[in-house]
Parts: C-alpha cells; sequence; structure tokens
C-alpha cells in the first residue's frame, strides 16, 4: 500500500538519512527560508544564457487539434506506458471544457516546453534546463525536490514523485513498453516531448515528426490524428505545414508570455454563434 504524502518517512531498514535526502531536507527548508534573492541573481543569468543558444536551431514544438481529439486519452496513456509512470503520476492531462456558448470539448495539456519558463527560472540547482533544441528537460540527479519548478509553472505540467518507482506500469504492454529509466523518489517530474526518441532517431537518420520511432508518444498513439510534432523552425516540418493550414492558432496563457511551443486548433464551435442563422 502507497503511502501518502503526508506519511513519507526515511526507510527505517537503511537505519540513517542520505546525502540525497539531506540535500531534499535542506531544498525544502530553503523554501521557508527565502531563497528568492539567489535564485534571481544566479539562476535567472544562465537562464538567460541557456535561452540564446543556438535561436535559429531546430526547436522541436507540438499541435494539438482539438476538434480532433475524441478524449481517448490514448496520449496519456502511451506516456504512462513509456515512462512507467503509476495512475497518480500524469505528465499529460486530458480534461473536458466548455466554449462560451456551451459546447464541450477535450483539451489535452502536456508541458507547453516554454522558451520562457518560469519553473528554469526559479531552480535554485539548474535541475530544469534548456536544450539546445527548446526542449525544457531534467537533469534528475541534481534535482532536491524543493518543488519550487512545480509552484512556478502556470500549466500545472509538473508532479512530485512522492513513492519509489513502481515496477511496471498497467498499461504496458497495450500502449507501450517502458523507455525511459525509473526516477527516484523525491523529484519533481514532467513531460521531455519522448526527447530519447528524438535523441535516438536523429542518430538514425530519422525525421521526428515524420517517423514514429522518432516522434513523442502521445502523438504516435492519437487514434485521430489530433496530434502534430516537428521542427518549428523548418517550413516543410509536419507542424509548420499544419499551423500554415489553419484557420488560426492559439496558445494557453499567452498573457504570461512564457512563449509555449504547444499550440492548439481552438473548437470549430468556438466561432458559432448560440442563435439559430448566425
Amino acid at each position: 500500500m502507497q503511502k501518502s504524502e503526508n506519511e513519507i518517512s526515511p526507510d527505517p531498514k537503511k537505519g540513517s538519512v542520505s546525502r540525497r535526502d539531506l540535500l531534499k531536507i535542506a531544498g525544502g527548508l530553503a523554501v521557508t527560508a527565502g531563497l528568492t534573492q539567489f535564485i534571481s541573481l544566479n539562476s535567472l543569468a544562465s537562464t538567460i544564457k541557456e535561452a540564446e543558444v543556438n535561436p535559429d536551431g531546430v526547436k522541436w514544438g507540438m499541435l494539438i487539434d482539438i476538434n480532433k481529439c475524441i478524449g481517448c486519452n490514448y496520449c496519456t496513456y502511451a506516456c504512462q506506458a513509456i515512462n512507467n509512470l503509476s495512475d497518480d503520476m500524469l505528465y499529460n492531462v486530458v480534461t473536458t471544457e466548455t466554449t462560451q456558448n456551451g459546447t464541450e470539448f477535450f483539451l489535452s495539456r502536456p508541458c507547453m516546453q516554454c522558451a520562457e519558463a518560469p519553473c528554469v527560472h526559479v531552480c535554485p540547482v539548474e535541475a530544469t534546463y534548456y536544450r539546445e533544441d527548446g526542449i525544457v528537460s531534467m537533469d534528475y540527479d541534481r534535482c532536491i525536490g524543493c518543488r519550487y519548478c512545480q509552484v512556478a509553472c502556470p500549466y500545472d505540467a509538473r508532479v512530485f514523485n512522492w513513492h519509489d518507482p513502481i515496477e511496471k506500469s498497467e498499461l504496458s504492454p497495450t500502449f507501450g513498453l517502458q523507455e525511459v529509466p525509473n526516477r527516484q523518489r523525491g523529484v519533481v517530474e514532467k513531460c521531455h516531448f519522448c526527447s530519447h526518441r528524438i535523441d535516438d532517431g536523429l542518430e538514425r537518420g530519422l525525421t521526428p515528426g515524420v517517423d514514429p520511432q522518432a516522434t513523442p508518444a502521445c502523438v504516435v498513439a492519437c487514434p485521430t490524428g489530433a496530434r502534430v510534432f516537428g521542427d518549428l523552425n523548418h517550413p516543410e516540418s509536419p507542424i509548420s505545414k499544419a499551423r500554415d493550414e489553419a484557420r488560426v492558432t492559439l496558445r494557453l496563457r499567452e498573457e504570461l508570455s512564457t512563449e509555449p511551443r504547444v499550440y492548439y486548433i481552438p473548437p470549430d464551435s468556438a466561432y458559432k454563434s448560440p442563435f439559430k442563422g448566425e
């Protein structure tokens, strides 16, 4: 039986607190003590430097057509299977929303992979960082579990790992086999656009967004083609073509200037008048 959030304690069999546990405790104390000034002066400076790396290179992005999403949760299940996630840890969440005229639709929400990511700005140990291809990634060995990033994320796209890794996801092998090593208890986890698939695919001469083996599992698993992936800086990539063909695309909470790299085609019903004949 899994322990609840308030029941987590050191393993009595180990007899002592490990160095990692001490780091996590120190990180928690730092939150209450106030580490804001340190973060703003150090982490923010390195963040800006990283954000300027290779601005004209590959920038991976995702487009989700809400009109095609049927709420099947296959994207979530595939993500759970390859990342070996327990049911209480979801990198991708599908919710039911309603337009202003009362029409329901499904909203699938992975990590937005922001170009100006608040989670990167606040991390005191640089465990969250930008890759040169724009993906916001995690170094789990550096993470001290302070959860600054989780609080800072305006999209609720991060989950804290409260328990030891499970042996195998119940969704495996139906929705895929585990492809990512297990993470230790006490770290914050997130969607990473299946960067391991991207890297491996590029080494083999495959094209992410075109070849399934090099494309995020959620995109491959979608039965209706609601998700499109590719290089935002390449005009012939699948996502660039899809954006060009769409009547309009939007991003969640654009007013925050986080510059998300996940785009949406809004529901057609949002443009239809609730009054007959209009």
